[in-house]
């Protein structure tokens, strides 16, 4: 990887993570889920821009002759990720038997990450991260409603 970055290619990955983005963030948009558009949209760019900033600061890194100090820019991306965990736990929700948010959850930290390859360069990972997660967001959603039973309860106030 070069030491230094073009504003192409800088534009270049952010453009590639707002669209790939978007594309997960329609996905659960459709669907009224709390996790839409915007969401994964800001999500994604700020972890692209967490690699991004990695990559510029990358002529630092190291540590220097005449210093104790050891900059090491991966925890930056670590950070972000385990920053995103973090609030994806948050979006899950247990209300007596009923579990809800954990595709919520999975979809944020996940779009953490394909944001973080967009960021970091890494181009084919994200475009395969990006056609695997609309696989499973909307194909198997599909497979899950017309092959898989599920039991439904409600409960009725009083």
């Amino acid at each position: 990887m070069p030491a230094h970055i073009e504003w192409s290619a800088i534009a270049l990955r952010l453009v590639l993570t707002a669209i790939a983005s978007a594309a997960i963030g329609v996905n659960r948009g459709e669907l009224d889920r709390p996790v839409g558009l915007r969401t994964t949209m800001l999500v994604a760019l700020a972890a692209a821009i967490s690699m991004i900033q990695v990559n510029l600061l990358l002529p630092s890194a190291g540590k220097p002759n005449d210093s104790f100090v050891l900059l090491d820019l991966m925890w930056l991306p670590l950070g972000v990720l385990s920053g995103m965990g973090f609030i994806g736990a948050g979006a899950i929700v247990r209300r007596n038997d009923l579990v809800q948010g954990v595709t919520t959850a999975a979809t944020l930290w996940y779009v953490t990450m394909m944001g973080l390859c967009f960021g970091g360069g890494q181009i084919g990972l994200g475009l395969a991260a990006l056609g695997l997660a609309l696989a499973v967001l909307w194909c198997l959603k599909w497979v899950e409603r017309r092959y898989i039973e599920r039991e439904h309860r409600a409960e009725l106030p009083e």
